[in-house]
């Protein structure tokens, strides 16, 4: 147990203990014990953060004064730079990141990337002609105005969690919307940096809201159902994110899902193998925590025992359990119920017939925290369950293919659509079968899709709508058209 003072809910403009003073533990999945407490918030709180939501976006000018919301905004992402390095240690704490994570993803860049959205509310064209005509016979002017779509519930998952709040709230809160962000139970800390930074920054009261909570579904649920709320803004499982959708549709609440995914990297028979190869180990990233990473690896049949044998060398030497470092991308498992989620698909894997190549190992007992090996199956099958199921670990199965056509093929049989990439010395080629994939985000040969000004999302189950860029901005918008 360390000595950290327990974060705080920031609800209504004020930094606040949970209602009776409640706390729960916040446990470190690098060494399995507690790396201090967090604010756990009851249903009474949740309450008060949509009422002061709901009476900022109505009754204060936010929603329509974007001087003053980018001042604000501006003001908030200097209080958040200000405090990151007193946050650094509590954000690798509680997700299980490396320190070389918090100066990419896990905290530097998030506040980087939060100059964009406020930089595109300045400049967006709010309103705009469509000029005289007769649509019913009689002179009219026509003005399509764009209006913020009123109050956002943003609920977060606990793998990246602070880019995904930012993505989330930042764009939202430059649209003119208000926000209630409720945080994963995991990863409580890299919402209430942003509560404490907004304190610091002296936003308006109610604009935007901070809940953690031990409670893994309810006060999701109610922020959900509750009418008050016009925009559910969700990240996270498929499962839940259909549970969402359901929960939402009494009151026809705007509902963006950002879901799951099982993404192929397509290696083409003219790239260069141990190059392209190393995009494979892309899955050590986080563990393997990230919905976009490519777990499905596709190989040229008549290159297929040469790349696995590549694959399991390179997995072996790639380097983990210092969370300290900053050489190392790889940290733990984010939880217990996650580590045996992951271990529990090695035996599936197993179980169906794939080749386990190397890893597969918990080594819980050996370093006291939720590593796993890096993960290699060979000899799998698109129709295995390693193949269509989300593992959220650092697994990679490995699928031969015949041609360009199969590699489509297997590549598009799945349920999901996030995301994919393509390793080819012809980067023509390589566009022609992007251009096939049904999925929302792609990487040529390294190639980096990812960042503000770009909008990121799935087809099928991997999620409804885009987050970031233009279009992640405009799922914050209501279209207003008025004839004069």
């Amino acid at each position: 147990m360390t000595d950290r003072e327990a974060s705080r809910l920031y609800i209504d403009g004020v930094l606040r203990t949970a209602e009776g003073g409640k706390v729960y533990s916040v446990e470190s999945p690098a060494n399995a014990s507690s790396a201090g407490t967090a604010a756990d918030a009851s249903h009474s709180d949740v309450d008060a953060a949509i009422a002061a939501a709901r009476r900022a976006f109505d009754e204060t000018d936010w929603s329509t004064n974007l001087a003053l919301r980018t001042q604000f905004l501006r003001r908030w992402q200097k209080a958040m730079q200000d405090l990151a390095d007193a946050w650094r240690e509590r954000i690798m704490a509680e997700s299980g990141c490396t320190r070389l994570m918090t100066h990419l993803l896990h905290l530097d860049k998030p506040l980087e990337m939060m100059s964009w959205p406020i930089t595109v509310a300045e400049q967006y064209e709010w309103e705009r002609e469509l000029g005289l005509a007769l649509p019913m016979g009689n002179a009219t002017r026509r003005l399509v105005v764009k209006e913020a779509a009123g109050v956002v519930g943003a609920i977060t998952p606990w793998n990246v969690p602070l880019q995904i709040n930012i993505a989330k709230a930042a764009s939202a809160l430059a649209a003119g919307c208000t926000v209630v962000l409720k945080a994963a139970p995991d990863t409580p800390w890299a919402a209430a940096l942003m509560g404490e930074a907004a304190a610091r920054a002296e936003l308006p009261p109610g604009v935007f809201n901070v809940i953690t909570s031990q409670d893994k579904a309810t006060l999701g649920e109610q922020m959900v159902t509750d009418p008050r709320i016009d925009v559910i803004s969700f990240t996270g499982s498929t499962a839940v994110g259909k549970r969402i959708m359901e929960a939402a549709a009494p009151t026809l609440k705007r509902v963006f899902l950002e879901l799951g995914g099982k993404s192929a990297n397509i290696i083409l028979d003219d790239a260069d193998l141990p190059t392209a190869l190393q995009t494979g180990a892309g899955v050590c990233f986080h563990a393997g925590q990230g919905c976009a990473i490519t777990t499905r690896l596709l190989v040229p049949r008549s290159r297929y025992e040469e790349a696995i044998a590549m694959l399991k060398d390179m997995f072996e030497a790639v380097p983990f359990g210092d969370p300290t470092s900053m050489e190392q991308v790889m940290g733990p498992i984010v939880s217990r119920a996650q580590y045996d989620r992951v271990l529990d698909y090695v035996e599936i894997g197993k179980a169906e017939g794939a080749r386990l190549m190397t890893g597969g190992e918990g080594l819980l007992a050996q370093t006291g925290g939720y590593y796993i090996q890096p993960t290699v199956f060979a000899d799998v099958s698109n129709d295995m369950r390693i193949a269509q199921e989300e593992i959220f670990g650092p697994v990679l199965v490995v699928i031969p293919f015949e041609d360009d056509d199969d590699a489509v093929r297997i590549a598009n049989e799945s349920v999901y659509g996030l995301s994919g990439a393509i390793q080819s010395a012809d980067p023509e080629r390589a566009l022609r079968l992007a251009r096939r994939l049904r999925v929302g985000t792609i990487s040529i040969n390294g190639g980096a899709y990812f960042g503000p000004d770009a909008p990121f999302g799935g087809y099928k189950q991997s999620g409804v709508g885009r987050e970031m860029g233009l279009e992640g901005f405009e799922e914050f918008l209501q279209t207003k058209t008025i004839g004069l």
